[in-house]
């Protein structure tokens, strides 16, 4: 009787052995290297594009100098640029600057994402405030940051506080728009669920608002911040003080265009590398978390 794969008594089919080809099926730990290997060769060939790049960049200012376009007195050779910037770290002032120019950045910037969070949610949960004080915001972020700083002097005084109130104002309506956005953006359902479930205000706030909000305030927040650090760049032009733009018009009344090139760089790489570590990684996150990645 041939076998019938039965237990017992009771029939059974009887199940024949497929032979199957396990050097086909990928595993979980060659997948995962070949994606490691595949994105660390994405990260070497987008650093080699930017390497060329800005090799091509010296080169094309290289040429512009000893072909004697301009004088060499508008624009010095890179290499003139590279020993200002060494010598201005060795003596450890543009180490202070960048240390100034922080910390009243980094004061003025917290204190417009506080006011600016209230403004904004205030305007995106209550159409009178919105009308009314949402107007007014609207109407200041279209004034240039830097003319708030005679008013600053006239209130504050010969102060680092005065540059403090112009990156204050210069980066809190883009903060209070965004959030304003973010709240706007909110299907009217949550609050709906939040107020059947018995939350508070507090709760409701808590819980609904702010996590909703996070999506729109990551650009916010991205662009405030360019709007602080360009007013204070501007005010410390202006006002006599330790700060790189302190640094930009010493380099301007010595008539070192050197100097004035070498800390425009350092500007622009702090603004970089405040990007790439901290707002990138923030996208990064917010995109990840709140599932908005491109599949």
């Amino acid at each position: 009787m041939p076998s019938s794969g039965m237990h017992g008594d009771e029939p059974g089919i009887a199940l024949t052995p497929v032979d199957i080809d396990t050097t086909s099926v990928p595993r979980g730990g060659s997948t995962t290297a070949r994606f490691r290997e595949l994105d660390a060769s994405g990260l070497v060939l987008k650093a080699l594009r930017l390497a060329v790049f800005y090799l091509a960049l010296l080169a094309l200012w290289q040429l512009l100098y000893s072909l004697h376009v301009w004088s060499p007195y508008l624009l010095p050779s890179p290499s003139d640029v590279w020993h200002s910037f060494i010598d201005y770290v060795d003596n450890g002032l543009i180490q202070k600057a960048v240390r100034a120019s922080m910390q009243r950045l980094v004061i003025g910037y917290a204190i417009s994402i506080l006011i600016g969070l209230i403004i904004g949610m205030a305007c995106g949960s209550n159409k009178y405030v919105d009308e009314t004080l949402g107007s007014l915001v609207l109407g200041l972020q279209s004034l240039p940051s830097i003319t708030w700083l005679p008013l600053a002097i006239l209130w504050f005084g010969l102060n680092q506080n005065a540059i403090i109130f112009v990156t204050f104002m210069g980066s809190v309506g883009a903060i209070a728009i965004s959030a304003r956005a973010g709240v706007q953006a909110i299907p009217p359902l949550y609050r709906r669920a939040a107020a059947t479930m018995g939350a508070s205000r507090y709760q409701s706030v808590r819980y609904v608002l702010l996590p909703a909000m996070v999506p729109s305030m990551a650009q916010g927040l991205k662009l405030g911040w360019s709007f602080a650090w360009r007013s204070l760049m501007a005010a410390e032009l202006i006002f006599v003080t330790m700060g790189l733009g302190h640094l930009l018009n010493l380099g301007r009344d010595l008539n070192n265009m050197s100097l004035v090139l070498a800390i425009m760089f350092v500007i622009v790489a702090i603004g970089l590398a405040v990007d790439r570590i901290f707002f990138a990684r923030v996208e990064a996150w917010v995109q990840e978390r709140w599932g908005l990645e491109a599949a």
